[in-house]
């Protein structure tokens, strides 16, 4: 082994007496491994189906408005009609949005359908909306004159009263209808729609009052249904209705014989 470095020594020497540089050069550092690809990411699962009450999704849009208020009108039923926002719609025969002219200076806004209407698609039209039609007339008007619509717009099973999640899901629709026509009166029948658009509780305690909802006057007064049940709540119901007539300087007609 000497033997071997002393002759490896004695070629280092007369290779640099020759002009000939031996190096030693560094290694060279190894190239940088390639970067792995990022896992492609799994596909995001479909979601799942909204179910019914679902607020995302089940209620459609409100239409813009057109400036045309029949035409308006004629959205806001037609979005009803494919409205799932709550479980009302899941026995419904017929969606009942609402009737009448779309220039009426007084809008009646019920509780919900019942049997009759979820059956014809048409509010008021039992022995409730009888007795309506005739305050109507005692009052001086024609149901064509008038808009009548309901607090909800599909019929609650039994004719129960809506639930609180049930008057939250139509009210968008409501309001809509109130702000296409701007009456210059709304009279509200019963306890339900007084607790749907002014958040008040009891129709003996409100009515007998001007109330107001985004600058137009409100009257509450009882619900033909209770009337049917209760004739001699008659007697203030009429003077809540005089009341209605005052707003829109009208007179009663005078009574026949």
């Amino acid at each position: 082994m000497g033997e071997l470095l002393q002759a490896l020594r004695q070629l280092i020497e007369l290779d640099r007496q020759a002009g000939i540089q031996f190096l030693i050069r560094p290694a060279l550092p190894a190239a940088p491994a390639a970067a792995a690809a990022p896992p492609s990411p799994a596909a995001a699962p479909a979601p799942p189906p909204e179910p019914v009450g679902s607020e995302r999704a089940a209620r459609p849009a409100l239409p813009p408005r057109s400036g045309l208020a029949a035409a308006d009108l004629a959205a806001i039923a037609a979005a009803v009609a494919a409205c799932r926002a709550c479980r009302l719609c899941e026995q419904r025969t017929h969606p009942v949005p609402g009737e009448g002219s779309p220039a009426a200076e007084l809008v009646f806004v019920g509780e919900g359908p019942g049997a009759d209407e979820d059956a014809s698609g048409r509010p008021f039209v039992g022995a409730a909306g009888q007795l309506l039609d005739r305050m109507i007339q005692a009052m001086g008007l024609r149901r064509d004159e008038v808009y009548i619509c309901n607090a909800v717009k599909c019929r609650p099973p039994g004719n129960r009263a809506p639930l609180d999640d049930e008057l939250a899901a139509c009210r968008p629709f409501l309001e809509a209808q109130l702000a296409i026509i701007r009456p210059r009166v709304i009279c509200l029948l019963g306890a339900t729609p007084l607790k749907s658009l002014l958040g008040l509780q009891g129709v003996g305690k409100a009515r007998g009052q001007r109330w107001d909802w985004q600058g137009i006057p409100v009257i509450a007064t009882y619900h033909p249904a209770y009337l049917l049940r209760n004739p001699a709540a008659k007697k203030p119901a009429w003077e809540d209705l005089k009341a209605v007539l005052a707003l829109l300087g009208r007179s009663p007609p005078p009574r026949a014989g």
